[in-house]
């Protein structure tokens, strides 16, 4: 039985070692790119992998992509919760996370409602507003493993997190500059920032771009915005077990494996037993293995596919970042 086991496991490995391969070659690429020109790794990671698509027809690589697409996406998600703790949280006091608490919910929401209003299925409303309200193509990603198949999905995914990245950049470089403009002070700049710019990079960016102390804030900020990412992976969920929203397919488990997986790593962290070493080197990890999915995901899709879904998603998902912004800044004022 355990040699039986054995092979198994082997032949099942050299099936996907090609395309796992492929998509490791393409994310160090990708890496390498963001590194030295300053771009989203995610967005060069699908363009990328969009480039090498002819690898996901059917040959040696179809079935490594199809398990980093799907498998080693949620490895990644799960990972995340190495970057935060509970401690962190609560340094920030009530204020800052109820202004995240507040934009979170309400541009959710909203972009679910508008969604339906614009002839979308809701789910890409829950899609768009989750990646924009919680932490750009690291949430698209998530909430996409977290729903069941569907025939638009991964394009769904795919634009998403173009548009994300695209409008995380864009915000990296307009909002600081809106924070002076405000006259905010550094406290109000980093809790803006940290509140409404989509990606963790492009908030680290913009935060020390600023200053020191703002950069420290918008990231503890953007941290709270990721933790976020189990409960609303639940309710969304949840959602779809509900109303069977998604399509023919099997509803996903109540609780995925990888949420849990997040949780007890949040949990973890939190109780400082971990060495800032090894929750460092999973941090990094993590960025691996969601970089690697995107290059699969890109790898599966043709660019025919994007340009059909047309203009409307584009005025959605730039109405969602527009809707946070000004949210986020309502808030600021009103609140001490």
């Amino acid at each position: 039985m355990t040699s039986l086991s054995l092979a198994s496991w082997h032949s099942r490995g050299r099936e996907l070692f090609p395309g796992v391969l492929a998509c490791a070659v393409v994310a160090a690429a990708a890496t390498f790119l963001s590194q030295h020109y300053g771009a989203p790794v995610m967005l060069f990671a699908l363009m990328l992998g969009m480039a090498m698509n002819f690898l996901s027809g059917d040959g040696p690589c179809k079935p490594g992509i199809e398990f980093t697409a799907r498998q080693v996406l949620r490895w990644g998600v799960a990972l995340l919760g190495l970057r935060i703790t509970a401690a962190q949280v609560i340094a920030l006091g009530w204020s800052p996370v109820l202004v995240v608490a507040f934009s979170l919910v309400l541009t959710i929401c909203v972009s679910m409602i508008v969604a339906r209003l614009m002839g979308f299925n809701i789910l890409f409303g829950l899609l768009s507003g989750g990646a924009t309200a919680i932490c750009g193509a690291s949430a698209a990603l998530a909430l996409s493993a977290a729903l069941p198949p569907h025939p638009l999905k991964e394009r769904a995914t795919l634009f998403t997190v173009v548009g994300v990245s695209a409008l995380s950049t864009f915000t990296m470089i307009l909002y600081p500059m809106l924070a002076r403009a405000l006259g905010m002070d550094t406290q109000t700049a980093g809790v803006f920032l940290g509140a409404t710019i989509h990606d963790v990079a492009q908030v680290v960016g913009a935060g020390y771009g600023m200053s020191q102390e703002v950069g420290d804030t918008a990231t503890l900020v953007k941290l709270v915005r990721v933790a976020a990412l189990l409960p609303v992976i639940l309710l969304a969920v949840a959602f779809t077990r509900r109303g069977g929203k998604a399509g023919d397919g099997p509803r996903p488990p109540l609780l995925p494996w990888f949420a849990v997986g997040f949780a007890v790593l949040v949990a973890l962290n939190s109780t400082g037993w971990l060495p800032r070493s090894l929750t460092r080197m999973g941090s990094d990890l993590s960025g691996w293995l969601l970089v690697a999915a995107m290059a699969g995901i890109g790898m599966k899709t043709q660019l025919r596919d994007l340009v059909a879904v047309g203009l409307k998603p584009v005025v959605l998902m730039v109405g969602e970042t527009v809707f946070l912004a000004v949210l986020a800044i309502a808030l600021l004022r009103w609140m001490p």
